[in-house]
């Protein structure tokens, strides 16, 4: 039977490796307005070999479409050209602040709903996978160490 100590200390520290591992991936929803003739930048800070998903609806009074394009750290700009409705995803190859372009050359004012998700993955696995597994690594072993120290009789 463990003692009240040894419950404690495992108790604490799978809750610091579950808190430590809160916040792998997460998902944002943005509502931007994008006023007539002008641009607006929305960034995405990234690290390498991360997921995204960008989805996003346009809607104004006359049309419901704008100019998108998105640009890489490296300076690469993918251009989307005028659409109204977008569902991107790409790996992340480069560290950095991934910009997202609106461009309303249109005289109305423009409302975008902007959802993106951000999954991290360590060695191609998602990262909640990782550390899941990487707690349950440490909990065999745990035990099997506490076997191997227990009294024999």
């Amino acid at each position: 039977m463990l003692s009240h100590r040894k419950m404690l200390a495992c108790s604490l520290l799978i809750m610091l490796t579950l808190i430590g591992s809160i916040g792998s991936g997460y998902a944002i929803v943005r509502q931007l307005k994008i006023p007539n003739s002008e641009t607006v930048v929305y960034p995405i800070e990234l690290a390498v070999d991360d997921h995204v998903l960008i989805q996003f609806t346009v809607l104004g009074q006359s049309t419901n479409t704008l100019y998108f394009s998105l640009t890489s750290p490296n300076g690469t700009v993918r251009d989307f050209g005028k659409i109204g409705n977008c569902h991107f995803t790409f790996v992340c190859t480069a560290k950095g602040n991934y910009l997202l372009n609106f461009n309303n050359t249109d005289l109305d004012e423009k409302s975008v709903t902007l959802d993106f998700e951000i999954e991290h993955y360590i060695f191609d696995m998602p990262q909640m996978l990782f550390m899941t597994l990487l707690i349950a690594v440490v909990c065999v072993g745990g035990v099997a160490v506490f076997i191997m120290l227990s009294k024999k009789p």
